[in-house]
């Protein structure tokens, strides 16, 4: 069951760089090139040691899209996915803040 799972992280992993940017797409002359952050984990496990010991497998997978890149006739540049920048960004401004009112709060002491 292991050697299983051992093949499909050796499979995904191998396509290294293209599990981040996606195939290049061309639309009007415009070439989009998506950008996301990838993450995949598998594991296998039994109940025994035997052939016929029960056991199981599984797998998973995350993507979170960043933006892409667009190159057109004004040149390449990266244009962020709007939702993903405000999803990490409101936490981080937010534990930001808290902690440097923390400190604030301490340094009056």
């Amino acid at each position: 069951m292991t050697n299983i799972s051992l093949k499909l992280a050796e499979t995904i992993s191998s396509s290294g760089i293209k599990s981040v940017y996606g195939e290049p797409i061309v639309v009007d002359g415009t070439t989009i090139v998506p950008v996301a952050a990838a993450q995949f984990g598998f594991g296998a496990g039994s109940a025994g040691d035997g052939e016929e010991a029960p056991g199981g497998a599984g797998g998973g997978g995350v993507a979170i899209p960043f933006g892409a890149y667009i190159s057109d006739e004004t040149g390449v540049r990266f244009r962020p996915n709007l939702i993903t920048l405000l999803a990490v960004g409101i936490p981080f401004v937010w534990v930001a803040g808290h902690a440097w009112s923390r400190i604030i709060r301490a340094l009056k002491r």
